[in-house]
């Protein structure tokens, strides 16, 4: 037992390193692998006694013709059973994050973000606050909250130029990219898994959630409006972005094809069920193609620069290593049983599935909310017939699946590093986590907790 407690005492001091990155000045992408490489080493000294406590059901259905497991059996399973299993998933956000921000890039530097940025003219702060933070929301329910954060940020990069600027903005992104994706089947990771699994419906989960979401991205929209006072500056641009080097009909033409490639994976995911990331490599392939094609057909200023084989040297490898790091840690504790162990706790001793899904909520915003909703799809069956009120709640699109949708995909907003799309502001912008946890954490929390107002407002009461 007690590498079991040791793997949640490194988990703790790890996510704490990460958190006081600018004290200790360790790069936080460093933390995050160290961390995930230890619980993994600490999960396969003891795994014969920890996996014996049977919290993992992958291993209770693996060893349940085995009679009693021996050593070679459990490190079997878990070296290559459920390292790889994980891998799959963890790889699978990896190569579809390196996509979008390879897709990202290229557009920016075909300046095709230019035609977007060029027709907004307002340098108010409130009004342009409005216009990303409503843009936000309702692209990430067509794409992702993950992309739109990162399509977001970098037309921030070209609206903004103070640091504090782009921080406050970005928050409101994490916010409204979170709220945005959680009433769409497409809008994030976890409503994905309850759409294909069953739980929730396309059509129930839009007309349910909606106006909760919505809430939960005005409320702190409104308080910044409050508060918010002056005009912005645009950042002064180096001489080859200020320059209009790529003709208007060629950066139009960039511009449209990444956005359809982006916008078609969740299109590739519905039709082939194939996992989203390969939908996103399929875009990055065609218009890589289509942009090699164009360099050798015409003669375009400084060729070197714009093949996307020089643009992938732009692209931040340390925020993917720090994505890894981070899931490859949530992974072991998953494959350890302790996020099991969680879900346990909860529903022995929260009666009410409203409470489950607020705190469901809350803990999403320290740990990742994927293996906190596998966790409850996992503990819960769908009933067949609606027969009694508390079946009703479990049922198919029933209060309690709609519920985690929402408290699962909002409430990771609190913190910045609870959310992929926090995760990817913070290391596209450099934010700090008490500088996020200072500004904005209260602000995502006001909005989260009306939106499940709204939401028991129109359902439970």
């Amino acid at each position: 037992m007690f590498f079991f407690y040791a793997m949640i005492i490194v988990f703790v001091l790890g996510y704490g390193l990460i958190v006081f990155e600018h004290v200790n000045k360790i790069d936080k992408a460093a933390t995050a692998l160290f961390t995930g490489a230890i619980l993994w080493t600490l999960l396969v000294i003891d795994a014969p006694q920890i996996m014996g406590m049977h919290l993992n059901r992958n291993w209770s259905d693996f060893s349940s013709g085995l009679g009693i497991p021996e050593t070679a059996q459990v490190m079997e399973f878990v070296t290559q059973h459920a390292v790889i299993e994980h891998l799959g998933d963890v790889a699978s956000i990896i190569f579809f994050l390196l996509g979008a921000m390879t897709i990202v890039e290229v557009i920016d530097r075909y300046q095709g973000f230019r035609i977007i940025t060029d027709r907004i003219h307002t340098t108010n702060r409130i009004k342009l606050l409005w216009i990303i933070s409503v843009l936000t929301f309702f692209i990430s329910a067509v794409l992702d909250n993950l992309t739109t954060t990162i399509v977001m940020i970098a037309l921030l990069q070209k609206l903004l130029s103070k640091q504090d600027n782009r921080w406050l903005f970005s928050g409101m992104v994490v916010v409204a990219a979170n709220a945005g994706g959680a009433w769409s089947p497409m809008g994030d990771v976890t409503t994905i898994m309850l759409w294909i699994g069953g739980q929730i419906t396309a059509a129930g989960i839009v007309k349910t959630l909606i106006l909760p979401s919505l809430v939960t991205m005005l409320v702190p929209l409104a308080i910044l409006s409050l508060v918010m006072k002056g005009a912005t500056n645009r950042p002064l641009l180096e001489p080859d972005e200020s320059a209009e080097f790529i003709p208007y009909k060629d950066r139009l033409k960039i511009l449209v094809f990444g956005i359809l490639a982006l916008v078609a994976v969740p299109v590739f995911k519905g039709l082939t069920q194939l996992p989203p990331f390969l939908g996103m490599l399929l875009g990055l392939g065609a218009l890589w193609m289509y942009t090699d094609r164009h360099l050798k057909r015409r003669n375009v200023l400084d060729k070197r620069k714009l093949s996307i084989v020089k643009i992938l040297e732009r692209v931040d490898v340390a925020s993917i290593l720090f994505f890894l790091g981070i899931l490859l840690a949530v992974a072991a504790l998953q494959t350890a049983g302790h996020l099991n162990l969680l879900a346990q706790w909860l529903d022995e001793n929260v009666s009410n599935i409203y409470g489950i899904n607020i705190i469901i909520g809350f803990l999403s915003s320290v740990v990742d909310n994927v293996p906190l909703v596998a966790a409850s799809m996992g503990m819960y069956d769908v009933p067949q017939v609606a027969d009694v009120a508390m079946a009703s709640d479990f049922f198919v699109d029933g209060n309690f699946w709609s519920f985690l949708a929402y408290c699962s995909g909002t409430g990771g907003s609190i913190l910045i590093i609870g959310s992929a799309a926090g995760v990817a502001a913070m290391s596209m912008e450099g934010i700090p986590f008490f500088w996020y946890l200072k500004r904005i954490s209260l602000l995502a929390l006001l909005g989260y907790i009306a939106g499940a107002g709204t939401y028991l407002l129109m359902f439970a009461w």
